[in-house]
Order: structure tokens, then C-alpha cells, then sequence
């Protein structure tokens, strides 16, 4: 049965902590091994191997296991951590991290689990000094002088227990929503590599043959102006993201009436490693835009193929396996001789486009943003339930250090 928490004793961070700060005798020609503890109790890990001789900080601390450290400058987003019994021996700390040792009337995990509590990360964040909160400083001996609840022995192994046994099933379960995720993102591809089959391409027309324009944009100097400019970061893969870049006024002269960018135009991601290939559809209407030299327009031909079934395509799997490897095109790599991944213009305007009937481009666009909008609330349902596990842990440790468990 839990105990009622108002029974545990408050007691003081110096009667159950030792600092620890046995320095290390360097041997320049050995080899050490710094390390960082990430933020929000995400654990220590090693930074990297130096020599003795390549430390210019010569005042390095030895870790102690099972030492519960600190870090003194990134103290305020959490970043503490129990050095494990398996560090090798010749990893250091720097001045930047206090270390204590954990008395043997508090069990380590039971103080790991106490540490994540809001009432603990308020004895470290009061005790830290600073205008900025990035340059917040940790006072050591300030902080020994904190209290904490602190229950008997036997109670805090049971509560460890019980956080243990409650939360040993949500990395399972986060598991599985992630894979889910990744499934939900696949299920439209075999969908749509059916209805544009292998076959479809043997005999279909290009993308120059199905638009009325296909360029990439030339002009990219900024400036004050009333022309908008549209570069790689404002189109993501299936939505386009408002710009407030503008054309120095000079600059948005040069741009031909052409290349102005029409309501319903698609936009390709031509190159930058991760962006080659995304596509989306310019919705905006007023405005004045164009785009620069890694954005390509494709405007389609109304008499050969609707703008909403080209995007459809584009942005499906078999569009995107072929805007993404065309001759020059090859998003996995970082560079293709000394420049980035490109996609130019020869390459997008082979890309096949296969083109039925504008009476069949409506059927198969409706069919599509029916099966989108199911596979789009899956998605918001998989998000909930992302929430729900993400503030199970949270709920837990309430309830841990409130005696309700």
C-alpha cells in the first residue's frame, strides 16, 4: 500500500548527496574521452577521444559510478544523469558538470525517477543564477541546501518498482505507433503505383508535352519590392509554405510575364539534398511571385490534363520515383561531381506523365483525396494517441511522488 507522502520526511540535498571532485592526473600521451549529458534526462554519452596533451582544460574530473552529475550549464533543461557502471575508466568530466554521490538510505533509481519530478527540477532551476536562461549557471552549494521528500528504504524500492512495471510497456508501445506511422505514410503508394502502373509509361507523353510552361526560375537577388520570391524552403513535400521574401525592385523587372507563378501552377523541388522532388500546388491568388533557380513551375495544358490530377501524380509514388531519378537526379546522394544534387530542366522534361481522359482524371482525383482524407485522419488519430503515451510517463511520476501509487 502506498504511503501517504505528507509521512515523508523533507530532508536536506547535503544530508544524502557527497560532492565528488577527484581531478585526473593526466598522462599526455594517453587517450580520454569527454562527454556531454544531454538535456531533459537524456542520459551521458561520450563527446570525444583526445589525448592528454590535446586537453587544454587541465582541471578534469574522474566519473564515479553511480554518481548522480549535473550539468552546470544546461542545468536548468534537465540535463542530469546517473553514470553508469560500464563508463570506461578514462572518461572524464569537465568543470562544466558536479557529480554526487547518492547515500546508501536512497536508493539511485528511486533519486534517478525523484529527478524527473517538477518539484526536484524547481530545487535546480532556483538555484541557478543568470539573466538568460541558455547562460544559466548552477550553484552548487546553493542547491545542497534544498529539501526533499525522502520516504523510508523499503518505500522508495517498492515505488521504483511500481514506476518500473507501469512504464516498461510505453517503449513497446511507442514502438509500434512509429511503425504504425511509418505504414499509414506507405498506404497510398501501392494505390497509386497500381493506377500508374509500369505499363502506363511505355507510351505516355512527357511533362513538356502536358504544360503549357516548364521552367526553372532564374532571379533570386532580395530586395524591397511587392514580388514575392519562392525558393526550396517553401515548398515542402505536398504543401506550399507562404513567402514573405521579396525581389530587390530591379531584379523583379527582368522576370517575364511567363514565369510568374499562376494559381494551381505546381511546384518541384529541383535540388538540395532531402528537397529534390517535392512537389506542391500554388494556391495563392493577388499576388505577385516568382520563383528561383532550385524551383521549377510546371503549368499544365487544361486541354490535356487537369492541374489537380498532374499534382496527384507528381506527388504519388510512381511521379515521384521518376521526377527523383532522371539522369542527373539523385536525391540519396549529397553531391553529383562538385554540385548539389540537381534535377534541371532536360530531366524534368522527360519525367512521363501517363494522361487518360479528363473524365478519368476527375474519377481518379476524387478517388484519391477520398482515400487521402481517410489515410489524413488515421494520422490525426496515430498524433492523439502519440500525445496520450508522450504524457504517460509525466502522469506516472505525479502520481509516484504524490504517494498515489
Amino acid at each position: 500500500m502506498a504511503e501517504n507522502v505528507s509521512h515523508w520526511a523533507e530532508v536536506p540535498l547535503r544530508e544524502i548527496l557527497t560532492y565528488l571532485d577527484e581531478q585526473v592526473m593526466f598522462d599526455d600521451t594517453a587517450e580520454y574521452i569527454t562527454i556531454t549529458v544531454k538535456r531533459r534526462h537524456g542520459g551521458l554519452e561520450a563527446r570525444e577521444k583526445l589525448f592528454g596533451h590535446e586537453i587544454k582544460t587541465k582541471k578534469q574530473y574522474r566519473l564515479h559510478h553511480g554518481a548522480f552529475i549535473i550539468s552546470r550549464v544546461q542545468c536548468w533543461h534537465a540535463a542530469f544523469a546517473i553514470v553508469p557502471d560500464d563508463i570506461p575508466e578514462n572518461m572524464i568530466a569537465s568543470q562544466n558538470y558536479d557529480q554526487f554521490e547518492i547515500s546508501p538510505e536512497v536508493d539511485k533509481q528511486f533519486f534517478w525517477w525523484l529527478s524527473h519530478s517538477p518539484q526536484f527540477i524547481e530545487t535546480v532551476r532556483s538555484s541557478a543564477s543568470g539573466v538568460v536562461i541558455e547562460k544559466m549557471v548552477f550553484n552548487r552549494e546553493a542547491w545542497l541546501q534544498k529539501t526533499v521528500p525522502l520516504p523510508p528504504l523499503s518505500e522508495q524500492r517498492r515505488i521504483v518498482a511500481r514506476i518500473e512495471a507501469l512504464t516498461a510497456r510505453i517503449p513497446e508501445a511507442q514502438a509500434l505507433r512509429t511503425e504504425a506511422g511509418k505504414e499509414t505514410e506507405n498506404l497510398l503508394a501501392p494505390v497509386e503505383m497500381q493506377i500508374w502502373a509500369n505499363e502506363s509509361l511505355a507510351e505516355a507523353p512527357l511533362l513538356k508535352d502536358v504544360t503549357n510552361f516548364l521552367a526553372r526560375g532564374r532571379q533570386s537577388q532580395q530586395g524591397e519590392s511587392a514580388h514575392y520570391l519562392i525558393k526550396t524552403q517553401h515548398v515542402q513535400m505536398n504543401y506550399y509554405v507562404v513567402s514573405n521574401m521579396t525581389l530587390a525592385p530591379e531584379i523583379a523587372k527582368k522576370v517575364l510575364p511567363e514565369a510568374l507563378v499562376k494559381y494551381n501552377d505546381i511546384l518541384i523541388a529541383c535540388s538540395a539534398a532531402g528537397c529534390l522532388g517535392r512537389v506542391a500546388q500554388y494556391k495563392e491568388t493577388g499576388k505577385t511571385a516568382s520563383t528561383d533557380t532550385h524551383i521549377a513551375i510546371a503549368r499544365a495544358n487544361p486541354d490535356l490534363v487537369l492541374p489537380e490530377y498532374l499534382y496527384a501524380y507528381l506527388k504519388g509514388a510512381q511521379g515521384q520515383y521518376q521526377l527523383r531519378s532522371r539522369e542527373r537526379g539523385d536525391w540519396q546522394r549529397e553531391k553529383v561531381g562538385f554540385r548539389l544534387t540537381e534535377l534541371n530542366l532536360a530531366d524534368l522534361q522527360r519525367v512521363p506523365v501517363p494522361v487518360p481522359s479528363l473524365e478519368e482524371q476527375r474519377r481518379l482525383v476524387a478517388y484519391l483525396d477520398g482515400l487521402q482524407a481517410q489515410v489524413s485522419a488515421l494520422r490525426a488519430a496515430q498524433a492523439e494517441t502519440e500525445r496520450e503515451l508522450s504524457a504517460l510517463m509525466p502522469s506516472i511520476l505525479d502520481k509516484a511522488f504524490k504517494g498515489e501509487l
